[in-house]
């Protein structure tokens, strides 16, 4: 009897224990990460030519189109031709289970544009930059990643890296942000752009002592969606005691991605506000201007686009796009050499024979106007083969 106990009572107590293992290794299992590893090369064949100047090498707007940086008030001069790697990326992403049975995501993802070290003279190296670093978890991002004021969705399917630069919100920084349905709040790094009087190099002011605020609103139907974004930003400048200014700036995007017929698609954005500076058009106006006083008075500035793409057939589609930018400027306080306007249109064709390789030719026609009444175009024919993974 004794004996028959002592079984029952070991059995009783081997069964607890690899329970107790079990549940263990589940919520071991449960607490694993799993890693994924994406991206894409990109190999890019530019060729440029400018009615008003030109941009020496290493300039970034060889590598792909910026606004401010059409050239204006100069000569004509031969077509460059550029090829590079740059667009080419690499995304780590990482998402855990938690014991409650949520996720958490996380997201570093790098690539090679817009960094000062590498030559095009032997190896043709380049630094690696950080895109996006950010985690998610029960409604809540923080880290980098797109802006909150942007919709990414909208951007057109364009060779060059932006594609409808002039007329777009365009921004990766810093944000802490919590989405809940179709809403979107958002506390983001601050920076301001500044003009100085009589017009010049541009002053960059960290001076700000509030993040930018944004609260964007998506509706989404079998038509596709449409969204819109309000930001609230403080501009501010300080040099000792000489300068110590701040005032407020406000701005509004509206887009919307429509679907039209089975396929294609049709791609709208409109931006305006004050103060918008460097959300807009990459930075081709600042948000503000110094007066002869010293004191900050923002700068107003209104951007649109518009792309159509067309599907042809399963391998091959095609996008039209045009997008502008105006800036209402007091030219006696930015000077002559402010942009005043500019704009670009692009036409490609893509052809993917297998759905990780596309390869394609854009032709992009962009122009510039300054306050003097100098202008410049750009004519930029790019060819590039993509290889996603």
């Amino acid at each position: 009897m004794k004996k028959s106990l002592l079984k029952s009572a070991f059995a009783v107590s081997m069964a607890l224990s690899l329970t107790s293992v079990s549940l263990q290794t589940q919520a071991d299992m449960l607490a694993e990460t799993d890693v994924k590893f994406s991206g894409y090369i990109k190999a890019d064949a530019i060729f440029s030519s400018y009615s008003a100047g030109t941009l020496a090498s290493q300039n970034l707007g060889r590598d792909f189109y910026v606004p401010s940086l059409t050239p204006v008030g100069g000569i004509e001069e031969s077509t460059q031709f550029d090829a590079h790697i740059k667009q080419t990326r690499f995304r780590f992403t990482t998402n855990t289970r938690t014991e409650d049975g949520d996720n958490i995501t996380g997201v570093i993802e790098l690539d090679f544009l817009v960094t000062p070290g590498g030559n095009e003279r032997v190896s043709n190296s380049y630094v690696p930059r950080i895109r996006h670093a950010f985690v998610k978890y029960k409604g809540w991002t923080v880290g980098q990643t797109w802006s909150t004021f942007q919709d990414v969705s909208t951007l057109p399917e364009t060779l060059d890296f932006v594609g409808a630069t002039d007329g777009i919100v365009f921004e990766r920084q810093a944000l802490v942000r919590y989405t809940t349905g179709a809403w979107e709040f958002a506390l983001e790094n601050s920076e301001t752009t500044i003009t100085p009087f009589g017009g010049g190099g541009r002053l960059t002011s960290d001076d700000g002592a509030v993040p930018d605020a944004i609260i964007r609103y998506t509706y989404k139907d079998d038509w596709g969606h449409i969204s819109i974004a309000g930001i609230i930003r403080q501009l501010s400048y300080q040099v000792g005691d000489v300068i110590d200014d701040t005032t407020s700036s406000a701005g509004l995007s509206i887009n919307s991605k429509i679907k039209v017929g089975d396929k294609d698609d049709l791609r709208l954005s409109f931006t305006t506000g004050t103060g918008l500076g460097r959300y807009v058009a990459l930075n081709a106006v600042n948000g503000a201007v110094l007066d002869a006083a010293g004191n900050l008075e923002t700068i107003d500035s209104s951007a649109y686009a518009i792309s159509y793409r067309h599907v042809w057939n399963n391998k091959m589609r095609s996008s039209i796009t045009y997008s502008a930018l105006s800036v209402d400027n007091d030219v006696a306080l930015v000077g002559t050499s402010a942009t005043e306007s500019s704009n670009n249109m692009s036409l490609n064709l893509l052809y993917s024979p297998t759905k990780k390789i596309t390869v394609g030719g854009e032709i992009k026609q962009a122009t510039r106007e300054v306050e003097s009444g100098d202008d410049g175009d750009m004519t930029r024919v790019q060819f590039s083969l993509k290889y996603a993974f």
